[in-house]
């Protein structure tokens, strides 16, 4: 008795190992799976800026590690009272403008050192949806609670977003690129528009991936969509998946892309942190 409809995953020839330097960027997913990774002690570098959710801001962020221009004043917003900048998440926001700056470039610089040595990029794509900045003119990488009458709101066109992300694969040949579209539902442009914008997205990785020989798609989302139908695996807020849902696809990522011959150190590293992510409880000491 079959009961699920199991996602057929072809492994990657150029797999990764604990020698490769990695680079994950985009949505939640990418920080969860990344985060994953980096307890286990793999070379990872994990959205520089942030949590990034459409292609226009990845490709925006890819081509600041490309350059390497540091931020200026000219870049500065200031919202809730904290310095930030559109090109950043709210994590990034500081009490002074000096503090941002301080904190954006000094991440910056290692984060384009970071980028120079990966030899693979995870990309995770979350919506095909936008927000312009209506004065600058620029897609903004986060709102950062402005009012929304500051902002028009657009969606990406398949062929912008293959543009996009073809001319990123295009420029690093040498480099080696999966693109996943994140399993993340964006419930506020509706269910209807949720799906238009994750199949705007699906069909832009698919010529891509059909146009270059180092991109590849990870089938994160139709596991989440097939695999996961349930949910119990999703959180309380009925959008994102859960730690067991998110440990179930890095698992399958493992079989997609991780050499096999890795699989006795990702043991050991999975070992090393339960061991240091316990914590015994103290002895108590019994009642007089």
């Amino acid at each position: 008795m079959i009961l699920q409809t199991p996602v057929e995953i072809n492994p990657i020839d150029n797999k990764i190992s604990y020698r490769s330097n990695l680079l994950f960027m985009g949505s939640c997913f990418a920080s969860d799976i990344g985060r994953i990774m980096q307890n286990l002690d793999f070379k990872i570098t994990v959205n520089p800026f942030g949590v990034l959710y459409n292609p226009a801001s990845i490709a925006s962020s890819i081509a600041r590690l490309e350059s390497g221009e540091p931020f200026s004043p000219q870049d500065i917003i200031v919202s809730d009272g904290l310095y930030t900048s559109f090109f950043h998440h709210s994590s990034f926001s500081r009490p002074t403008e000096e503090e941002f700056l301080e904190n954006a470039n000094g991440s910056l610089k290692q984060s384009c050192e970071a980028f120079a040595a990966a030899d693979t990029c995870v990309i995770t794509l979350g919506t095909a949806w936008v927000y312009r900045h209506i004065s600058r003119d620029i897609i903004v990488s986060n709102c950062h609670k402005i009012p929304a009458s500051g902002f028009a709101r657009e969606k990406l066109t398949t062929e912008q977003v293959t543009d996009l992300l073809s001319s990123i694969v295009a420029r690093h040949p040498l480099k080696n690129w999966i693109f996943t579209v994140s399993p993340i539902r964006h419930l506020k442009d509706g269910a209807h528009g949720n799906q238009i914008s994750k199949a705007t997205l699906l069909l832009a990785v698919e010529n891509v991936v059909s146009r270059y020989g180092n991109a590849h798609y990870f089938p994160a989302y139709e596991i989440m969509m097939d695999e996961l139908r349930d949910y119990r695996f999703y959180c309380d807020n009925m959008t994102h998946p859960t730690p067991q849902a998110v440990s179930y696809i890095f698992e399958k990522f493992c079989e997609f892309a991780l050499d096999p011959s890795e699989k006795e150190a990702l043991k050991q590293a999975q070992k090393r942190y339960k061991a240091a992510a316990h914590i015994p409880m103290k002895n108590k000491k019994a009642d007089a």
